[in-house]
């Protein structure tokens, strides 16, 4: 069955949840999934089925089942993480790769829509770093941990390939750091990553911070989430010149409060983080799932800024900002 605002009322009565009265709306779900919002009386659900060829100009292909560890992210991580709230997971459906879990409150947009809005929070870039800094540490060392989501081939098919491996091809002169890079990273068995720790997942209501979109989650490289935010960051930076100063200073909230919340053995993290930011940011323009905000001038800064970090090296991450 596919999933739509007209199919999802059936298939929620399959699941014994009334649909009657009920509003439906498809919300696109990006490149990789089919998702419905459904307004029901009294809650709000959000339906989501995986897709197994990505909408995107070039082929990208993932396993469909990625959608079930999304499900055990959820059912794992719900109870433990602290500093904000991770949906509940409420229908768990194999035959037709779908899920249905709670949704979050009306008033809570994505942290991507509020920044992109001139809304530059504190306490939202305070809330990022304590959730990704609480994901690490209940899970850093965890035996079922790394039983539940040690398989790396989600993370590969929709991160490594279409961003390091395309991106390295297409800039052959970068390719040895990109084939290092990679190789470090993989070694790095050290706690749940998330990857895709982006302001489009994080949604806020201005009070608190909700975690969507588990379905690359796997047992790796933190530095790998670090990075990825930090790079939106600087790329809506790019897109908003006169946000820049603000955005800096957020980037600095959010990796002040992930090192007081992460363990201490993850004192490395921020430091590798330097070593994948300059490489995502050149992914973000020249590989499979290019960043959609940014002009033509933007993209060529961005460009010219990641080649020269790559070739000088990041002591820190936050130089990309200087």
């Amino acid at each position: 069955m596919e999933l739509s605002a007209e199919t999802v009322p059936h298939w929620l009565a399959l699941h014994g949840i009334d649909g009657a009265g009920g509003r439906f709306t498809d919300l696109g779900g990006g490149i990789s999934n089919l998702v419905v919002l459904a307004q029901l009386p009294g809650r709000r659900l959000v339906i989501k089925q995986s897709l197994a060829r990505l909408r995107v100009q070039d082929e990208w292909l993932s396993e469909r089942d990625r959608i079930f560890r999304e499900a055990a992210a959820m059912r794992w991580l719900g109870p433990k993480m602290t500093g904000g709230h991770v949906p509940e997971l409420l229908i768990e459906d194999r035959e037709n790769f779908a899920i249905a879990m709670e949704a979050a409150p009306e008033a809570a947009l994505m942290w991507k829509t509020r920044l992109f809005n001139g809304v530059m929070e504190a306490d939202a870039a305070r809330s990022a770093g304590e959730l990704l800094g609480s994901m690490v540490s209940v899970s850093c060392g965890q035996v079922e941990a790394q039983a539940l989501f040690g398989d790396q081939t989600v993370f590969d098919q929709l991160r490594i390939d279409p961003y390091y491996r395309t991106t390295a091809a297409r800039h052959p002169a970068c390719a040895e750091y990109f084939e290092v890079l990679m190789t470090e990273s993989r070694a790095r068995r050290f706690s749940l990553t998330h990857g895709d720790w982006s302001p489009k997942n994080l949604l806020t209501d201005g009070q608190v911070m909700w975690v969507i979109d588990w379905e690359v989650i796997h047992y790796g490289d933190p530095s790998f989430d670090v990075a990825f935010l930090l790079n939106h960051f600087f790329l809506k930076s790019l897109a908003m010149p006169s946000q820049r100063a603000r955005l800096t200073g957020l980037a600095g909230i959010f990796l002040e409060s992930f090192e007081a919340t992460r363990p201490t053995a993850a004192n490395w993290v921020v430091s590798a983080s330097a070593r994948h930011l300059p490489a995502l940011l050149l992914a973000r323009v020249d590989g499979k799932s290019p960043v959609e905000y940014l002009n033509e001038a933007a993209r060529l800064s961005a460009r010219a800024c990641a080649l020269r970090a790559i070739a000088s090296g990041l002591s820190h991450p936050l130089e990309i900002f200087a």
